[in-house]
């Protein structure tokens, strides 16, 4: 087999692409890819300079991967900043680097995609070789594998990377015929608060209604892209993603879209845009203009598992932080990323570190579980 890079999602069919990547995992269809990348939010003037790997037998695509050269660590959700900063004080450059991830992206999931004809550890190892070559002949320092599913990883670990583990919640459909029926699980207390809650939203005269993004009109996506950069601006920070990306998304995948829009007195007041799975609900942006009560927790949490109950979708993963998820449901669940260092005394130092971090990130995900609002057996 040979591994074949190429700088643009453009310069692979469509079909041939997602034929690898399967309808499982949507962020990494060609589609969602070649979005980020025509807008301009994942390309070499943002510091995501795409060099994607097709993996070929007889010329023949049999796997793929994504594969970004990074000169920040901005949009990843797995922070290395200190790592870099020791590299810099000893007179090292961490900058660029090689990072396989989906661009501002923290959900969980499949990173090499193979062929059935092909054996995936074997691809594995053909593509750690061919990173680490590469690492060597263009003085790039590293390479980190983000959120992998976890057979991905133990494979990478194999390899020699080192695995880094971190805590999100993630809400487990186990069968519940309605949102009452999920709330029947909680505690009295519990259950009481998830309802007042939402009959708060309805007092302040919101009304919530879901969108496919199919359904969505253009002054629909520029009333969500509005809210969206406000979530950013409110923390002093410029939006990852423009209004391009969430059009062309919308025109090529726009069966993959769930947009929930908060309407008062016949305005637009919130709007939280999610994308669907096979079997999982990504929640992944939301904005807001004034502050309601409870209206994130309806419009990002609510209103997402009465979807995922209502179309039988196992999970709802909404995303990087956030421990008042635990509060309304949400479990905390193992998340983890590889990392590989080409030089071998800061690899050394990064995998001590990271054996340290990995026990107390385990302690945190038990304290974490013992807030959860269900009942006691």
């Amino acid at each position: 087999m040979d591994v074949k890079p190429i700088t643009s999602m453009a310069q692979v069919d469509a079909g041939t692409w997602n034929r690898l990547a399967g309808d499982g995992y949507p962020f990494l269809r060609h589609e969602f890819l070649l979005a980020l990348e025509q807008s301009g939010c994942a390309a070499a003037e943002t510091g995501w300079s795409p060099h994607h790997l097709l993996v070929l037998r007889n010329d023949v695509p049999r796997a793929c991967m994504p594969l970004y050269l990074k000169t920040h660590s901005r949009g990843e959700y797995v922070f290395d900043q200190q790592w870099a900063h020791a590299y810099q004080q000893c007179g090292l450059n961490y900058y660029p680097k090689w990072l396989t991830a989906i661009p501002f992206t923290p959900c969980q999931g499949p990173r090499m995609m193979v062929d059935e004809s092909a054996d995936a550890q074997e691809v594995t190892r053909l593509l750690v070789a061919f990173i680490k070559q590469l690492s060597e002949q263009n003085g790039i320092s590293s390479w980190h594998c983000l959120f992998p599913e976890p057979e991905q990883a133990q494979w990478l670990r194999d390899q020699g990377l080192s695995l880094r583990e971190s805590v999100q919640f993630h809400w487990l459909n186990r069968g519940y015929r309605d949102f009452d029926d999920f709330l029947q699980t909680f505690s009295s207390s519990k259950r009481k608060m998830i309802k007042r809650e939402r009959r708060r939203v309805c007092e302040q005269g919101i009304e919530l209604r879901r969108l496919s993004g199919r359904e969505v009109s253009p002054a629909q996506w520029q009333a969500f892209f509005q809210f969206y950069t406000m979530t950013y601006l409110k923390n002093g920070m410029s939006p990852y993603l423009n209004l391009a990306f969430f059009e062309q998304l919308a025109a090529t995948m726009g069966e993959k879209l769930l947009l929930v829009l908060a309407v008062k007195d016949d305005q637009y007041v919130g709007a939280a845009l999610s994308v669907i799975g096979a079997d999982t609900l990504y929640g992944r942006y939301w904005g807001c203009y004034e502050e309601y009560n409870n209206l994130h927790f309806e419009a990002c949490y609510y209103q997402g598992l009465e979807y995922c109950i209502a179309h039988g979708l196992k999970r709802f993963d909404s995303g990087a932080q956030g421990e008042h998820k635990i509060a309304r449901g949400f479990e905390p669940v193992t998340t983890c990323s590889a990392h590989w260092l080409k030089d071998a005394e800061f690899a050394r130092a990064v995998e001590h570190f990271l054996h340290e971090e990995r026990q107390a990130v385990a302690l945190y995900k038990q304290d974490a579980a013992t807030y959860l609002p269900f009942k006691k057996d």
